[in-house]
Order: structure tokens, then sequence, then C-alpha cells
């Protein structure tokens, strides 16, 4: 049962999937509702979970569940994960790399390796204030907390600019 993002408490299990490009308009329509018609149906072992999405800074797709109300199984994990694939293979967009660093530029959401980050910060081009998005938080209160767009000093980020 899908629920707005907002109604979801602190303590639901939070995923965060990016993007590797900007997608155009009707490409983020196709991508949110085939993510909605996901949810709208997502279930642990007969049991519908109320999960949720958000869509942030045009690049970050953000999915949420209450563990309170039914916690998922890793048969439903699984089943998000495999409608992403879907959604990856007939968009032609990766979704599921976790690799990348996700930080603000001039005004845009970069992606780049990790060797390319800590290119950019030996440069000088990022350094310890750059904003970056930390993808591996696990919950909705961290997010909510501030805890995702952060100054990479604040982050694991800090190892990357030599902090």
């Amino acid at each position: 049962m899908r629920v707005p993002f907002e109604h979801l408490p602190d303590s639901a299990r939070l995923w965060i999937f990016g993007a590797q490009r900007p997608l155009a308009a009707q490409e983020e329509k196709r991508l949110l509702d085939e993510v909605d018609r996901f949810l709208e149906g997502w279930a642990s072992h007969g049991a519908p979970l109320r999960g949720s999405r958000d869509w942030r800074c045009g690049r970050l797709l953000l999915v949420g569940v209450d563990e309170g109300a039914a916690p998922p199984s890793g048969c439903s994990i699984d089943a998000l994960v495999n409608a992403l694939k879907s959604v990856e293979r007939e968009m032609d967009v990766k979704l599921l790399d976790n690799a990348p660093v996700w930080f603000a530029a001039v005004g845009e959401v970069r992606a780049v390796s990790r060797t390319d980050f800590r290119r950019l910060a030996a440069e000088g081009r990022v350094g310890l204030d750059t904003e970056v998005f930390d993808n591996t938080l696990t919950r909705v209160g961290a997010l909510r907390a501030g805890k995702w767009r952060v100054p990479a000093r604040e982050s694991w980020h800090r190892a990357l600019v030599g902090g």
C-alpha cells in the first residue's frame, strides 16, 4: 500500500537510488509511475507493505517502508530490486549502482567514481565544504535530521578529500 512519503515514521527503512543521468520529464514520469505501481502491490509473505517513494534533485529516488506496519522480507526487497532492474532495462538508465559519489556542484547534482572524486579533490574542485549526498542512510529519520545532504567534512566522503 503506497502512502505519502511524509507519512512514513522516522523509523522507516530507507533505500536511495541514483539515476546515472538526468531524466527527461517523460522519463521521470515513467519511472515514478512504475515505482508507484510496484508500491501499490508491494507485500511481504502476503502482508501489504506500507511503502512510499520520493524523487529528489531530478536524479535521486528514495524508497521507504514502515517496518512497524509490516517488515519487508528478503523476497520483498528482492522484488523491489527486480522492479528497478526492469525499469533500468526499459529506460536504459542505471539506478542500482551504489558505487558513485553523489555531490552538488554549481547548482547541479553529479555522480562520479570515487577515483574521480579524489582527483577532483586533488585539483581543488571539491573539498571538505562540498555538499555530498550520503546514500548509505538506512532510516527516514536520518534523512529528516539532515544527514543526507551534508558537507563532505560531516560524512564518510571526508576520507576521499583528504580530511
